[in-house]
């Protein structure tokens, strides 16, 4: 984790909002599934490098049970708004995904996404993520295509700084 002591990389100043612990609720819902509310937790720290990283997870409101994770860096192309997204899933898919940060709001969509050989059907093709601050209340919505699905809603949250 993070030690506090190391300053910040100038390069990351734009994603600063991000930084430190969050808890929130969401609803899961897609065409091909039951929608469901889950609990998660997310942590952006750095470690004075040029990137932030991040950690993602969730599990099922009603039951506890375990559902996604994820882990990664958030980098930032020194001097613009433009950032790469770079995420590794529990399901096996890795995602690279490049957009944009403009003031407090983050939106990202997959350019190449990775599968592990024995992934379950269908596959994700596409992963679209937008994520926002408002006041003090962070909001991410994820979309996804899948080779079944086009791209749609999956996911909706909000979280608040712990």
């Amino acid at each position: 984790m993070a030690d506090k002591d190391v300053p910040l990389h100038d390069a990351i100043k734009p994603l600063q909002w991000l930084l430190g612990k969050w808890k929130g609720d969401g609803k899961g819902i897609y065409p091909t599934i039951e929608d469901f509310d889950y609990l998660e937790d997310l942590e952006f720290y750095h470690v004075g490098q040029p990137m932030l990283q991040f950690s993602f997870s969730s599990v099922n409101k009603a039951t506890n049970k375990p559902l996604h994770r994820e882990a990664g860096f958030l980098r930032i192309k020194p001097g613009t708004n433009k950032i790469a997204f770079i995420s590794s899933h529990n399901n096996g898919v890795s995602e690279m995904a490049e957009g944009t940060v403009d003031s407090q709001c983050v939106n990202v969509e997959s350019h190449t996404l990775g599968r592990m050989s024995f992934g379950k059907d269908p596959k994700t093709k596409k992963l679209k993520r937008t994520m926002n601050l408002d006041g003090d209340t962070l909001h991410q919505i994820l979309y996804m295509e899948t080779d079944v699905t086009p791209l749609t809603e999956h996911l909706r949250a909000t979280y608040k700084k712990v």
